[in-house]
């Protein structure tokens, strides 16, 4: 099989170029297309190659026709070429053999291919060898300038003094007292109280309990109820109207009556209570330990942010646009992934759409921009492994294989045939690779900020020496934090994280 690869003129596609499309939210609007740099595989196939491919076929359509005096599939094919002729199991090669033939291609000529391609027969189709010609959308190639001189913002490693008291005051908490107060109630009070919430006159489920004591600000049902009750007394009575939390065409009345306002009374930090009510004995002791405890949290965020908000600034400094077909096949990623995460939740996507009252407008459009994002972020790490000579050696190469192995439990050896005999080859592999080594160096050469634009100090990155039972404990504190801040962020993002 012979290949060639030729670019092709934007101007001889000019009928696709100025093709249009919908835009994401379907109205008549239409917007020009963006393509990525085009070339031509012209493929040849010998004859000899192609009866490979016709005696194929005849094997497979021998199973599909009955011939007297023969059980099927057994027909031999001088057999079955009395019967039905040539032509057909020439047309059933093409069929199965073409797209063989174009990605052996591909590969072969490591075309990097972002877009299905525009396959069309020149020769072959009666008899004699098999020409064709494929025109393929391939991978721009980007520059990126000011990569090197980047200010990336990562949560400050360290907790101050407030931060540290808070959680001081979350442990004293625990042991706090309520006290009857004759006051309006505050933010942080609790406050007895009669609720009932009804929707056109019946009581809502969850909605109507009486002596129930809640947290003046801490936003459980609506943010009008807190609203309400901040500045409420003993013998108030509140009747208001809030749209649901979840369907904003839903409409809930409210009917609460103020027993009693509570103010919490925390205890003392002394060393008495310390030793009676955790596993510390002094006060200095546990303020040293909730220090530690938080800074290790503090630093796995930070170095989760530092290579997240690093790709997020890298994708801002990309100037060229991006053809479609890459923010396509990301959006297709990206809803994939969310539509396993629902699953694994007993959910659909259009379930978890209506539960968060998500518009399909809104979510399709926010969904594109952190596509584009991503593909903003691929094009640049690959320019950034041109540009720092950025290789990937074999022992790269084998440490990928071991993971993926591991990950698929599977053989490094079937994995690695796998891969070359069916895939795309190791071009693929090897991109990942200088993607992720690419980001590991623009990590260790951006400037570190802190929320208040200080800078960070990479000293203040690194995590102490500490026994392997905190360092887990820690890390497993981060995983949960940066989940859910991923969580409402994907959330935010959907909804506008």
């Amino acid at each position: 099989m012979k290949t060639t690869v030729t670019e092709v003129d934007p101007a001889d596609l000019e009928v696709d170029e100025n093709s249009d499309q919908e835009t994401p939210d379907g109205d008549e609007e239409t917007q020009q297309r963006i393509f990525g740099p085009r070339v031509k595989l012209t493929v040849e196939v010998d004859q000899e190659t192609f009866d490979e491919a016709i005696e194929q076929a005849f094997r497979k359509i021998a199973q599909d026709v009955r011939v007297p005096g023969f059980r099927k599939g057994k027909a031999p094919r001088p057999v079955l070429e009395s019967h039905i002729g040539t032509e057909y199991a020439r047309a059933q090669a093409l069929e199965d053999a073409i797209p063989g033939y174009y990605a052996d291609a591909v590969r072969a000529e490591a075309v990097d291919v972002i877009a299905a391609p525009d396959l069309s027969l020149t020769s072959g189709e009666e008899d004699g060898p098999v020409a064709f010609e494929a025109v393929v959308e391939t991978r721009p190639t980007i520059s990126v300038d000011g990569y090197a001189d980047l200010n990336v913002e990562v949560p400050k490693p360290t907790p101050s003094d407030e931060e540290v008291q808070e959680q001081l005051d979350v442990q004293r908490r625990q042991s706090a007292e309520l006290v009857d107060v004759e006051r309006a109630a505050s933010s942080g009070d609790q406050v007895s109280i009669d609720i009932q919430g009804t929707v056109d006159g019946e009581a809502l489920p969850g909605l109507t309990a009486d002596d129930y004591l809640y947290s003046v600000g801490s936003g459980g049902i609506v943010e009008e109820v807190d609203e309400q009750l901040e500045g409420a007394q003993a013998g108030d009575e509140l009747n208001f109207s809030a749209n649901h939390p979840v369907q904003d065409e839903v409409t809930i009345d409210f009917t609460i009556k103020v027993h009693g306002v509570k103010e919490e009374v925390l205890p003392e930090l002394t060393d008495e209570w310390v030793e009676e009510n955790t596993e510390h004995e002094t006060v200095e002791e546990l303020k040293s330990e909730t220090i530690q405890r938080m800074t290790m949290m503090r630093i796995f965020q930070a170095n989760a942010a530092m290579r997240e908000n690093t790709a997020t600034a890298l994708a801002e400094l990309v100037e060229d646009s991006i053809p479609d077909s890459m923010v396509n096949g990301e959006m297709s990623e990206q809803l994939q992934q969310l539509a396993m995460r629902l699953q694994g939740q007993g959910m659909n996507l259009e379930t978890w759409m209506q539960m968060t009252g998500q518009d399909p407008e809104s979510f399709t459009q926010e969904l594109r921009e952190a596509a584009e994002r991503s593909a903003k972020v691929d094009l640049a790490l690959r320019a950034i492994a041109a540009n720092e000579n950025i290789e990937v050696d074999d022992d790269d190469i084998e440490e990928e294989f071991e993971r993926m192995a591991e990950q698929f439990q599977t053989s490094v050896n079937d994995l690695r045939h796998q891969i070359e005999e069916q895939g795309d080859g190791l071009g693929p592999i090897q991109a990942e690779i200088g993607k992720r080594k690419a980001l590991e160096w623009l990590v260790a050469e951006v400037n570190l900020v802190d929320e208040e634009g200080n800078t960070v100090d990479r000293s203040e990155m690194e995590l102490p020496d500490l026994t392997e039972s905190d360092s887990d404990e820690a890390a497993d504190s981060a995983t949960v934090d940066e989940e859910e801040a991923q969580t409402e962020d994907e959330q935010e993002q959907d909804e506008e994280k």
